[in-house]
């Protein structure tokens, strides 16, 4: 992490903001856990074209952990491995960038599964699959 621009005041105003914003490890917080952050993560990454100061809505607050198995994850692979495992309660991937989740898949983050009562999948099935 000794690198630009996470070396600059600028980022380290940032990453104090995001965490008084979001204190606790956003993807254990998915899981029902509640363990304190300490690293800031860029949702899309600098290699990948992101923005270095992002709003903090690009930034992720994570716990030690969750950081180091995300970044190994996008490190292998070419950068495709999955960096979050499991599913939400709702049997969603936790990793917002999962495969699934991507924009063409009918069933993804914004189909079926991700709004409504239980019970009303078939509907939004048909719905969003414009049958």
């Amino acid at each position: 992490m000794a690198e630009w621009p996470y070396t600059t005041t600028a980022w380290q105003r940032l990453r104090r903001l995001k965490l008084s914003e979001q204190p606790l490890c956003e993807t254990c917080a998915r899981r029902g856990r509640r363990v304190i952050a300490e690293h800031v993560d860029h949702i899309v990454a600098i290699s990948r074209g992101g923005h270095a100061f992002p709003p903090t809505d690009g930034l992720r607050s994570l716990c030690p952990s969750c950081h180091s198995i995300k970044t190994a994850a996008r490190e292998r692979a070419g950068g495709k491995g999955v960096a979050v495992k499991g599913c939400d309660v709702d049997g969603l991937p936790l990793d917002p960038e999962h495969p699934f989740l991507a924009g063409d898949n009918p069933l993804s983050g914004q189909g079926a599964f991700a709004s409504g009562p239980p019970g009303n999948e078939k509907n939004h099935l048909v719905q969003d699959w414009g049958v």
